[in-house]
């Protein structure tokens, strides 16, 4: 098992916690590993059904901890199933003589409130799970591999290829079934599969739901809403447009991006590192390993892109409380001064203190006009990542 960053950060909260992360990152994993007195999972039909069918399970269940006085921890897994459960734990965090505190794990806070469910502000304090970040394992990601396979837990300490790619191709089975299906979220799972195929095609892309609606052979309503299901369940993140007071009109529409690029490649049954495809993968691959060191860490950050209606671009702006990084990718070895030009521009936009980075696929750190142009796991690291 890698060690996970946020584990000690949990490990010292006194409060209870919320721990938010898509299916696979390893949220179970991580909790077990603090030890908990009693664990529930939600996962499980009986134990679903149990809790679904008597509102008094939870107490009754915990009575015995009660009984005892000594502090105690109590796991449930997959909460998102049972909103209404949050309910009891607000009564029972409320008692003054409660010694219980509460680990809850699920992949989609919209959906409990959708649901209905108090996410006790005050009572509970919530965090986010991603795949191993570079950070985790000291920035020494094996990067053709996190291009192909990706950085979730399980695969990335699966020596054997073939084995990383079965598991990643099962993700979107495992997925429909499991988040979409036993949650009625959609009644049209062909529709919402076709939608799924068209948004890992199109990722990295500015987001044109009506595009992908004609492509999915599905209506520009539908695939509106089976987009928000994929964000509601964290799947998909969007990177909005970089923005400020407006003097040069720029492009509304946000990119977004898979949380994880293996499982990207495993919905497209391609794993390759080509030419044609490496560009891309390199994007995705940074954009989920900024959210990721983030969620880690327990940073509130903000990654935006910027883009002209004249063309120039920068691939993310990163936010970080007052600082702001402008970041360049570029997937090959080399990088030449034209590569400069959208954060030159961005500068002239901007027109506040900020600093450029160029992140590329080399080995060594070098300056190319004043402009600093780095290993990408290097980089993340000057960053703060």
């Amino acid at each position: 098992m890698l060690p996970r960053r946020l584990a000690a950060i949990l490990a010292r909260s006194k409060k209870s916690v919320l721990l938010l992360g898509p299916r696979q990152t390893g949220k179970s994993t991580l909790i077990a590993a603090l030890g908990p007195t009693m664990t529930f999972n939600l996962a499980h039909e009986s134990t679903y059904l149990e809790f679904a069918g008597n509102p008094r399970e939870l107490d009754e269940r915990l009575a015995p901890l009660v009984r005892n006085g000594k502090a105690a921890t109590v796991l449930i897994d997959e909460v998102q199933r049972l909103p209404s459960l949050l309910n009891t734990l607000q009564a029972i965090l409320d008692r003054p003589d409660n010694h219980v505190r509460f680990f809850l794990t699920g992949s989609s806070a919209r959906r409990l409130r959708r649901g209905g469910a108090n996410l006790l502000p005050g009572r509970i304090h919530t965090y986010r799970l991603g795949p191993i970040a570079s950070l985790e394992v000291d920035h020494r990601l094996d990067t053709r591999q996190a291009l192909s396979t990706g950085t979730l837990p399980g695969v990335l300490t699966e020596p054997d290829r073939a084995t990383r790619e079965k598991t990643l191709r099962s993700y979107a089975g495992t997925y429909l079934k499991e988040e979409i299906q036993a949650e009625s979220l959609t009644r049209n799972l062909e529709g919402f599969a076709r939608v799924l195929t068209t948004v890992a095609e199109w990722a990295g892309h500015h987001l044109d739901l009506s595009k992908i609606a004609q492509a999915a052979q599905v209506s520009r309503q539908t695939a509106v809403r089976y987009f928000e299901i994929l964000e509601d369940t964290l799947v998909v993140v969007r990177a909005d447009p970089f923005t400020k007071s407006i003097s040069r009109r720029l492009v509304q529409h946000p990119k977004f991006f898979f949380f994880d690029v293996g499982v990207r490649n495993g919905l497209l049954g391609a794993f390759d590192v080509s030419a044609d495809r490496i560009g891309a993968l390199f994007e995705h691959l940074v954009f989920t390993q900024i959210t990721a060191s983030a969620a880690a860490l327990d940073l509130d950050i903000r990654v935006s892109s910027y883009r002209t209606e004249h063309g120039s671009e920068v691939d993310f702006i990163v936010e970080i409380g007052r600082e702001v990084w402008a970041i360049e990718l570029k997937a090959s070895r080399n990088v030449a001064p034209v590569a400069l030009r959208g954060l030159r521009a961005f500068a002239d936009f901007h027109g506040k203190r900020h600093q450029a980075l160029v992140l590329y696929m080399g080995d060594d750190a070098r300056q190319i006009d004043g402009i600093d142009v780095l290993p990408w796991q290097q980089g993340l690291k000057t960053i703060g990542l």
